[in-house]
């Protein structure tokens, strides 16, 4: 499912826990929902308050609670996997549709079928493996609550076999029984081949790792199978064919991807991503610049671009802060003659702009995988994408020439001053996060606690706009979306250090180091790559998988990491919301409720302006680290 499928389907959806939430009234479906989603939903809100209430004794009574952040990462790995269960339950892990849409329906079928036994062989792969790795963490206890780290590792175990009974259902209801035994047949082919050429695989050194790591990812990832799984069935197929090295290692590399307490930010950025859409920060925010700029020509288009960077700012989510500004923009700029089309392209892009605005989950990611200052990449994100938002805006401006503003009077001043204190408190939201986290005040995590608290507060006291029935659903949502993206984090990770044992990482730092043109010809390679990667793999598989090769490169070669951190980000994001691969823009088309065709043909100029945006940035490193 693309990130637009994942749109749609939760339009579509009941809310979680609600009688409707089970597919066609199936009853163990809506046993398993309870028994899966109302825990993970309680874990965020546990996280929160522990979270909270570390950061209340630290700053506030000035007595730390030695054992909060302690069990904060033993609750993650359960939220992690309990999420990436919701996540395979309600189809939203993220994959790649845009082939098998191309098929006739039978085909699709057939697909879907090999894609969810692909996923059933995979979990199957790391049950045992996460058994012995749990019987092994037995003798390790945590230093505050002296709690056996089992109880905190069995959570992959757990997740495993949940994942299997969903796996296997959906084979079993996706297809009949002819195509359901020839998908396992087709996978018991595939792995009986690898095994018969197991001497000839030893022997091809490097190439091995092309047949593995490219060949069958590529073929994984074209039918349809989730880009989690996908990493996963390549790396444990590549550790059980062509060496000898324990499978447990995949796992203990899944815990150490998933486990970083700097990822707790992830879920709790996405949680209040969509508590400000639900508390009216979004929309007070989008309001009062409209009063500003809205009764120039293309004005509305600049309003989309500033609300789109403010709100990046406040949630992290580029689906969240699409669905927070286009419901409230879309309806008065269709109204001035924007077509719809050009509408949905205008917030694709800004959305491929925004991808640098802290806090950013790729600036997050960026941080936790290659140990760069996450203070840092969020001071050197603000300016790329305001360089992006003032190219876009160019171009915004000559496609609204002709909007019609002549019933649109300008905004009297009292007007403008009375929407400016009505959306001071959201005003203020952003400008927190980023200060707290640039001045070393508090870390992300300790910053998106605060964050969730403030929006709770304002949407009860001052906006009084809060719907309690929508907590649960968000509640779920946030855990199966942080649950998609961990999950990728922690087979990703295990896949980058199968690729760094194999010697392939030395390799690549000899060949990257000698691309012609030194530093600049490395950036204008890195462009092109991630931005094919951004395409296929979105952001945050990418920068897990090839982040911790390439950044000792870009190091190496006398890069600033903050510098080529926002380049590369800068690329994905064009790749992410790039036709006919990029799930970006299918998710903005699915915001929008506007067919793909009618945008595909829009986007390209404003990407073409983002392009040109993004080599300045790669030509000029101090728009990048001018304020460090």
């Amino acid at each position: 499912m693309t990130m637009a499928a994942a749109e749609r389907s939760r339009a579509e959806k009941p809310r979680a826990g609600e009688p409707g939430a089970a597919a066609g009234g199936d009853r163990f479906d809506l046993w398993l929902a309870r028994l899966t989603e109302w825990p993970a939903a309680a874990l965020v809100v546990v996280e929160v308050v522990v979270l909270f209430a570390g950061v209340f004794s630290r700053y506030v009574v000035n007595r730390p609670l030695t054992w909060s952040d302690e069990l904060a990462s033993i609750l993650f790995l359960w939220l992690a996997m309990l999420g990436a269960v919701v996540a395979l339950r309600r189809d939203e892990h993220m994959r790649l549709t845009a082939i098998a849409a191309l098929l006739a329906p039978v085909w699709q079928t057939r697909l879907r079928a090999l894609a969810a036994a692909i996923v059933a062989v995979f979990v199957l792969e790391i049950v045992v493996p996460a058994r012995t790795y749990v019987e092994a963490q037995w003798f390790i206890t945590t230093p505050a609550l002296e709690i056996h780290d089992s109880f905190r590792v069995a959570a992959i175990i757990t997740g495993a076999l949940l994942m299997l009974v969903i796996a296997v259902r959906r084979l079993i209801a996706c297809a009949s029984l002819p195509q359901m035994l020839g998908a396992l047949a087709v996978v018991g082919l595939v792995a009986g081949a690898f095994w018969l050429a197991k001497p000839w695989l030893m022997g091809l050194g490097f190439g091995n790792l092309v047949v593995f790591f490219v060949l069958l990812v590529a073929a994984c990832v074209a039918i349809g199978v989730p880009i989690a799984f996908s990493f996963g069935v390549a790396t444990m197929s590549y550790l059980a064919v062509v060496t000898r090295m324990p499978l447990t290692i995949v796992v203990s590399r899944m815990d150490e991807g998933m486990s970083g307490l700097v990822l707790l930010a992830v879920p709790l950025f996405v949680f209040l991503g969509l508590l400000i859409e639900m508390t009216g920060l979004a929309r007070v925010l989008v309001a009062f610049m409209a009063s500003l700029v809205g009764h120039v020509r293309g004005g509305l288009a600049y309003v989309l671009l500033g609300a789109m960077y403010l709100v990046s700012g406040i949630s992290g989510s580029k689906a969240a802060d699409m669905a927070a500004v286009a419901p409230v923009l879309f309806p008065e700029m269709k109204q001035r003659g924007a077509k719809p089309g050009e509408l949905v392209a205008l917030l694709s892009a800004s959305g491929a702009m925004a991808e640098t605005i802290p806090p950013s989950l790729v600036l997050i990611t960026i941080g936790s995988v290659t140990g760069v200052s996450i203070a840092a990449l969020f001071t050197g994100g603000l300016l790329p994408a305001a360089v992006g938002a003032l190219a876009l805006a160019v171009v915004a401006r000559l496609r609204g020439r002709n909007d019609d503003v002549s019933g649109i009077t300008r905004a009297p001043l009292s007007e403008v001053g009375k929407r400016f204190v009505v959306a001071l408190p959201a005003l203020i939201l952003p400008f927190v996060i980023r200060a707290s986290v640039v001045d070393g005040i508090a870390t992300a995590t300790e910053v998106s606690t605060v964050g969730i608290i403030y929006a709770l507060l304002v949407g009860l006291f001052v906006y009084r706009q809060f719907d309690w029935r929508r907590i649960l659903p968000i509640l779920v949502e946030t855990a199966s979306l942080s649950g998609a993206i961990l999950l990728i984090i922690g087979t990703a990770t295990a896949m980058a250090w199968a690729l760094t044992q194999s010697g392939f990482s030395r390799a690549l730092v000899q060949i990257m180091s000698g691309v012609p043109g030194g530093p600049m010809g490395f950036l204008v390679i890195s462009i092109l790559v991630f931005t094919i990667l951004g395409s296929v793999l979105e952001g945050i598989p990418a920068i897990v998988l090839f982040g911790p090769l390439l950044f000792p490169v870009a190091r190496a070669l006398g890069i600033n990491e903050v510098h080529y951190a926002m380049v590369v980000v800068l690329a994905m994001g064009m790749g992410l919301f790039a036709p006919p691969f990029g799930v970006g823009f299918y998710a903005a088309c699915a915001i929008g409720r506007v067919s793909p065709d009618l945008a595909m043909a829009r986007v390209w100029p404003y990407l073409a302006v983002l392009l040109a945006a993004t080599v300045l940035v790669a030509a000029v490193p101090w728009l990048s680290i001018g304020f460090l």
